[in-house]
């Protein structure tokens, strides 16, 4: 009988115990996901101050171009005005496919690609997409291990319980991932 007391003892302290240890590791899992947004945020934020600056610099170079530049800029603003994870992941592929046009349109104006302002806004760009690259795989890292607590069991159950979603991973834009094409003709 005292075994059994004791294991009867260790249940009602173990179960309540587990579910917390497993509440907590959600709850930092999801913090991890919102800080590596964050991480993305700050790096958003950069690209979105440097695009006006270089269309500013190119648009007197680029005199019949400017359908691309009215939408980089009208995408660049939409990514500016989402309002949530979601919306900035979508504005931010439709943005990306919006400067990957511009910067083809770059290489056909030799004048542009020598001035010094848009060399160093290039660069600038350049940096910061590098740092969101990274900022994303870190992010996306930190969306899988939420997503697969959030669906394995028995973590499952306490996430279900206690409204736990899974979060969106930011994919890069098929526009982005696209291998240029190179006619040596």
């Amino acid at each position: 009988m005292e075994i059994f007391g004791w294991v009867i003892v260790a249940l009602i302290v173990g179960i309540p115990l587990w579910g917390i240890l497993l509440y907590n590791h959600l709850v930092n899992l999801r913090n991890q996901v919102k800080n590596a947004w964050r991480q993305i945020d700050v790096q958003l934020k950069r690209r979105h101050d440097l695009i006006p600056n270089l269309v500013e610099v190119v648009k007197d170079y680029m005199s019949y171009e400017q359908e691309t530049l009215e939408k980089v800029i009208q995408a660049r603003n939409q990514a500016v005005g989402a309002s949530n994870t979601e919306e900035a992941i979508a504005a931010e592929g439709i943005l990306g496919g919006a400067m990957g046009k511009l910067f083809a349109l770059m290489e056909n104006y030799p004048d542009l690609k020598a001035n010094d302002n848009v060399s160093r806004l290039m660069e600038e760009l350049s940096a910061t997409e590098n740092k969101i690259s990274f900022s994303r795989q870190f992010y996306n890292d930190s969306v899988m291990s939420l997503n697969n607590g959030v669906e394995t069991f028995p973590s499952n159950l306490i996430a279900g319980a206690f409204g736990f979603k899974q979060a969106t991973y930011f994919e890069v834009p098929e526009v982005e991932m696209a291998t240029p094409k190179v006619d040596l003709r």
